[in-house]
Order: structure tokens, then sequence, then C-alpha cells
């Protein structure tokens, strides 16, 4: 099932991510540096809503990442379970400001996101080692 081998990455795509940023990789002129924090609170309050985990974020932009990532971490077990039994419940719905959706469907959207979000990072991350040019215009 592919939502199984999201769930299966999705620790690697967080580590990737987080490994490119802390690398220097640059995405100020990405949809990743917009996208990524709106992704990773999304996940929160899936995880929150879905499980009753309690992932709160102070932090803005691209540190968002790290700051989940920490938390995570640091409840790595529960949050693991809470992913996996989000996955087995096919009927549990959640409130977001469009109306109601599946729980389920929200989580898979999310590791989706992540493991698309670690291709391109590793994409972009090659490109830099080989001195590829900036694919932009710095103004």
């Amino acid at each position: 099932m592919e939502d199984q081998a999201y769930y299966q990455q999705f620790e690697r795509n967080l580590r990737i991510i987080l490994d490119a940023l802390a690398a220097g990789l640059d995405l100020r002129s990405t949809a990743l540096a917009t996208s990524l924090p709106i992704e990773v609170y999304v996940l929160c309050e899936v995880l929150n809503q879905g499980a009753g985990e309690q992932f709160r974020l102070t932090t803005e932009g691209v540190a968002r990442v790290d700051e989940f990532y920490q938390q995570f971490m640091q409840h790595e077990g529960p949050a693991l379970a809470a992913i996996r039994a989000i996955l087995a419940d096919k009927r549990a719905l959640m409130q977001t400001p469009e109306g109601r959706v599946l729980t389920k469907e929200m989580l898979i959207r999310r590791l989706e996101f992540f493991n698309e979000a670690a291709r391109q990072v590793n994409v972009m991350r090659t490109q830099h080692t080989l001195g590829s040019p900036r694919q932009y215009v710095g103004q």
C-alpha cells in the first residue's frame, strides 16, 4: 500500500530536509520556503486532532521543520503509533477551515508532501554540490 511506504520513509524524509538545511541549502527562492512551514503546521494539526498528540509550534519559516522534528523525536513512539492509528482509521473526520475531511486523507497528503520535498531537496543539494548555476536571478 502506498501510504505505508510514505509512513516508513517519513522520518528519513524529515532528516533529508533538515540535513540539507543544516548544510546551508537556501530555500528562499523556492516554493518550499512557503510550503514547508505550512505543511508542518497542518501535520501538527492532524496529529493533534487525529490522535491526541501535543505538537506546538512557536517558530516561523523553515525553522518549523526543525522544531517539529525535535518534538517528534522526543515523543517518537507515541507519534509513530498515532500515525499508524490514523492510517488504520478509515472513518475519522477532522474539522478544517474548509469543512470536515477525512483525517487519514489529510495525513496521507502530508506524508506524500514530505516524500516529494525530500526528493526536491536532494536534487537541489546535488545541483549545488556539482556547482550548477542558480536557477534564478538574485535581486
